[in-house]
């Protein structure tokens, strides 16, 4: 079939990619110059199944409230007269349940696990390098309090099989050395083992050349405006650069999606939430992490890329505003320059900001529409990358009618329907 991909970030690549494997001629739309411009440029850089896990929680709305309330927040709301984000903010509180927890949580982590699974299998075919790492991830914890909260994740880690490890001092020091030069920062750690790092980016662009070589058209500079229907399909795209038309079609175009669908009647609760980060050279490599640490105080996470280290967090809900914002870059360069202080050189940062496209329940939105030929894969939030390959297989076996190696049904957006 001729498949049209609306979006070039990591998701719109990775089913690309995956389709073109299926057999079919794949075209993939971008208002961008290149692939994994936007969301995928610059973000934490973890492909994190074990860290995998919905914001909404229960005790999260207190614990937002003392968020909002820090020198260096990890969230930020910016008054807005806006509908849509009181919606998803009450649909987000609907899910701060224990139930709910478990339940979204653990379809994220389905996902995740099986994504990584694919990753693995796509490096050895193709010999695609990103600077990758496979050394886990340590969760550090800077307060008692924390650390007792961990068993609500290990619950559904030991229900996956995911394997992970519950540090004390020592234990983290063991799994990131660079730490033994900050003693008294931390109480433990939560390690995943299984988890890897990486740059989206680069893996982005460099699967895109990929799937170029395999037939894949890709056209940049593409501002898509509309979806044209009839008779329960889609039948075309309207762009600036003229009509495009083909059997199937897969919007990827992340927190952009729902503006796109909506004149349809096709509602997805996908809102941009806006993250952060810094890239800075390392100077010392015995000062720097080794793979991915998460500040569980800050909300943010410090991988090394390379000669790089990624320094990515914040949540910020301003609507679709890329301003970038001095007091989120505090924010970033406290936590790094706490926790490693003589790993990179701050000065030397590059500032960057991006939108992820945030689900209520944190699951992304997998799969066929109630128009025939209309597909989703969107609303992967800050899982993007954790997530891509995985959804993307998932995404192409569903369009050619291939039975999925993963259940899938409540990562379709019916699930919202049915609640």
């Amino acid at each position: 079939m001729r498949v049209l991909v609306l979006g070039s970030g990591v998701v719109g690549v990775t089913s690309a990619w995956f389709l073109a494997k299926a057999g079919h001629e794949v075209t993939v739309l971008d208002r961008q110059p290149a692939a994994g411009m936007e969301t995928s440029f610059a973000n934490a850089g973890q492909v994190s199944p074990g860290y995998s896990a919905p914001w909404a929680g229960p005790g999260i709305p207190v614990k937002a409230l003392k968020w909002l309330m820090m020198r260096y927040r990890p969230l930020v709301i910016w008054p807005q007269l806006e509908q849509g984000l009181y919606r998803w903010l009450g649909q987000m509180l609907a899910n701060c349940t224990a139930a709910a927890y478990g339940l979204n949580k653990g379809r994220m982590v389905r996902l995740a696990e099986y994504s990584r699974d694919v990753l693995k299998d796509l490096r050895a075919e193709t010999g695609i390098a990103y600077d990758q790492r496979m050394q886990g991830t340590l969760q550090l914890f800077r307060t008692q309090k924390q650390l007792d909260a961990v068993g609500e994740d290990t619950a559904v880690l030991d229900q996956f099989q995911v394997p992970y490890a519950l540090l004390d001092p020592a234990g983290c020091i063991g799994a990131e050395p660079a730490l033994a030069r900050v003693p008294g920062k931390f109480v433990g750690g939560l390690r995943l083992p299984g988890d890897e790092t990486g740059d989206a980016h680069v893996f982005t662009q460099r699967l895109a050349a990929l799937a170029a070589a395999a037939g894949v058209q890709f056209h940049y500079g593409v501002t898509v405006s509309g979806l044209e229907t009839e008779a329960g399909e889609v039948v075309g795209v309207s762009t600036d650069q003229g009509r495009f038309a083909a059997d199937r079609y897969v919007v990827a175009m992340g927190s952009y999606s729902p503006a796109l669908l909506r004149p349809l009647g096709v509602q997805v609760p996908v809102y941009p939430v806006k993250g952060y980060s810094l890239t800075l050279p390392i100077t010392n490599a015995e000062a720097a992490p080794v793979s991915t640490v998460m500040d569980e105080t800050y909300k943010v996470a410090i991988t090394r890329l390379g000669d790089r280290i990624r320094v990515g967090g914040t949540a910020e809900l301003a609507g679709f505003s890329l301003k970038l914002r001095p007091p989120r870059r505090e924010t970033l360069a406290h936590s790094v320059g706490d926790l490693f202080p003589e790993g990179g050189d701050l000065a030397k940062a590059s500032f960057w900001t991006g939108l992820r496209p945030m689900t209520p329940d944190g699951t992304p939105v997998v799969g066929q529409t109630r128009y025939r030929n209309l597909y989703l894969n969107t609303g992967h939030g800050t899982l993007g990358w954790t997530m891509a390959c995985g959804s993307g297989r998932l995404l192409a076996d569903l369009l050619t009618g291939r039975a999925p190696e993963i259940a899938h049904e409540d990562l379709a957006l019916t699930r919202y329907a049915a609640a």
